[in-house]
């Protein structure tokens, strides 16, 4: 591992003129200009140009304080750059190595003719994307910071557009940036008229108010912060990450997602063996023999840990539920006969892990409780229900609670409407969250096309994928519309490092022996190294990823049939493949008509394949012994 840390420049610039200062990327092809407003009365404006191409110009950007405003009457009295050149192993991830390699500029801000008092902008020039916050030095003059409003904006290219979505668990649509009925959740994917992608994303946002984007009023192209209520602090104290990606090709703004990771703390655990990612099933019977029935084909199957949801100690959403007891809900249960420690034993006893669900109620008033009663029981982790998300007394409980959980020993899964922004590096028993349009609202396939180059910039998402749940299985008002194997693809595609597998389905009574989910058995939940090999948002995408010696393909299409070539350039030199190849197929005889069929395939090969519409295939990739 290589690490350098390099004093590029220090400067002081003249106040009381017009001033300027930039910072490039390590490659150069990204620059970050900060510029005073000469328009306006000290205002700052910054710029974020690729190459020749401009990708935001002179958007405004400060923060107003309760006692303080600073977005304009500003003076820039000192600035520094530094460059840092380094890679970190996570616990677990989408690759076994990150690089972390940016140039730092941080500006020094205070009120014209003000020196007492000061703000300071800190930019990282990424390759991958441009970071920048706002942060107040320890000050006497100003140690209770109350944030008001933050004043950020975003202006693009004439002719931007952008795939929006209301809320986190919410569908994608392309639109104009320009008079939106409300604000959009981020990450914010773009695409420019000179042809580049970006995103607009947070990162390390733990202790401040959630941000969404707006549209300004009679000003097309410009989007600036919504700021989910005001957030009091004391300095010394930093706001989140407002990070911009930029990208040629889609595909690089989910190859380069760990951009999000890097603005958070190194991880704070000194011991993480106890975290284990793997692939969860939920028990949906709430009762004993059900749990055992499960535990027999997790373990048969390939899977990790059972899941008990919802009920199993009561109804969840009244104040005075009881996670403490084992007292199963009669809606779910009539008989309310689960043992739940006898269904830990037993699962225990079958090499599997137990997730139980909490609802924010429950959490709420019993968590210093439960956790403790939780490990004491054998359980491996918890999933957060309906925890209230945006405020910056929600996200400080949530992150505490994450906290809490990791003292216990206890993994951690939030629904419903969290999006992460990189806090799993620095507790890496945060291992999912949901705040996505995933299969518990069945999606068609154009969303599905849209996720990876949208929400999952991000970072993982908990898309529960369900197989079995489908119209011409069951008799079900909402079901599946994708093929089977764009469902098998999908967790291969979407990155979960505990990964609910057969959402809705029960084994006992939905399985009937289908050979392809052999390929579920064996797909991994992390990775060694990601390669998104090609892909159009809304209508594509070929995604590979490796774990030990093996590879694993996931490719879907949209609502249309597409014929795709795969290449397998990332496998090593003089190796030869056996790839497993699981496709639709109208000829099978089974009723969920996948195809198994192997080839041999090396660095050099392509394979070229038809998805049926809303289709899919998934390909395992095993070195040939000699």
């Amino acid at each position: 591992m290589n690490h350098l840390i390099v004093l590029f420049s220090v400067f002081s610039i003249l106040t009381g003129q017009a001033q300027s200062t930039s910072v490039a990327s390590p490659n150069d092809k990204l620059t970050f200009t900060l510029n005073t407003d000469e328009r306006s009365d000290g205002a700052l404006v910054y710029s974020i140009q690729y190459s020749d191409q401009m990708v935001v110009d002179n958007a405004p950007i400060g923060v107003i304080l309760k006692n303080r405003d600073w977005t304009q009457k500003l003076e820039t009295t000192a600035s520094n750059i530094t460059a840092k050149d380094t890679a970190w192993q996570p616990v677990y991830g989408e690759r076994s190595s990150i690089p972390d390699r940016y140039r730092e500029l941080i500006v020094d801000l205070n009120p014209v003719g003000n020196t007492k008092l000061l703000m300071q902008l800190v930019v990282r020039a990424y390759n991958e994307g441009i970071a920048f916050r706002y942060h107040w030095p320890e000050q006497l003059g100003m140690q209770i910071l109350e944030v008001v409003d933050e004043r950020t904006y975003f202006k693009f290219p004439k002719g931007t557009k952008a795939w929006y979505t209301p809320r986190a668990q919410a569908e994608y649509e392309l639109r104009p940036i320009q008079n939106w009925k409300s604000a959009t959740e981020m990450p914010l994917t773009l695409i420019l008229p000179s042809g580049l992608y970006a995103s607009i994303a947070e990162a390390n946002m733990v202790n401040y108010a959630r941000s969404r984007l707006s549209t300004v009023p009679n000003s097309a192209n410009l989007l600036v912060t919504e700021q989910a209520g005001n957030v009091v602090e004391t300095s010394p104290f930093s706001t989140p990450w407002r990070v911009v990606l930029v990208a040629e090709e889609p595909g690089q703004l989910l190859e380069h997602n760990y951009i999000i990771l890097n603005l958070n703390p190194p991880n704070a655990l000194k011991n993480t063996d106890w975290i284990k990612p793997g692939k969860v099933i939920r028990e949906m019977t709430l009762s004993t023999h059900g749990a055992k029935a499960l535990a027999d084909f997790a373990s048969s199957h390939g899977l990790d840990y059972i899941h008990f949801d919802a009920g199993w100690y009561g109804y969840e959403y009244t104040a005075n539920s009881d996670a403490t007891t084992i007292t199963v809900d009669p809606r779910r249960n009539p008989k309310g006969d689960l043992d739940l420690l006898e269904a830990i034993r037993y699962a225990k006893s079958k090499g599997l892990g137990v997730i139980v669900y909490v609802n924010h109620r429950a959490l709420e008033r019993q968590m210093d409780e439960i956790f403790p009663l939780y490990q004491q029981w054998g359980i491996s982790g918890v999933k957060f229900g309906f925890v209230h998300v945006g405020s910056h007394r929600w996200t400080t409980w949530l992150y505490d609670a994450v906290k809490k959980a990791a003292k216990h020993q206890l993994m951690v899964d939030v629904h419903d409407a969290l999006r992460p922004t990189g806090y799993s590096r620095t507790y890496p028993n945060l291992m999912t969250q949901e705040g996505i349009y995933g299969n518990e609202e069945m999606p068609d396939a154009t969303q599905n096309t849209t996720l990876p180059f949208t929400r999952f910039v991000a970072g993982a998402a908990d898309y529960t994928p369900a197989y079995y749940h489908r119209k011409e299985f069951k008799d079900v008002s909402r079901f599946i519309k994708n093929t089977p194997a764009h469902q098998l693809a999908l967790p291969v595609i979407y990155y979960s490092p505990l990964q609910w597998l057969y959402w809705y389905d029960i084994p006992s009574r939905d399985y009937q022996g289908e050979p392809e989910v052999e390929f579920w058995e064996h797909c991994p939940t992390v990775w060694d190294d990601t390669e998104v090999l090609e892909g159009k948002i809304g209508e594509y995408i070929a995604v590979a990823r490796q774990s030990n010696e093996e590879w694993y393909i996931g490719a879907i299409t949209n609502t249309e049939s597409r014929t795709l070539t795969i290449p397998f350039y990332f496998l090593p030199e003089g190796q030869t493949y056996t790839a497993h190849i699981y496709a639709d197929s109208d000829t099978i005889k089974t009723r969920t008509k996948v195809s198994i069929n192997q080839m041999k395939v090396t660095t050099d090969s392509l394979w070229e394949t038809t998805l049926k519409p809303s289709g899919g295939v998934a390909i395992r990739l095993v070195p040939l012994e000699e």
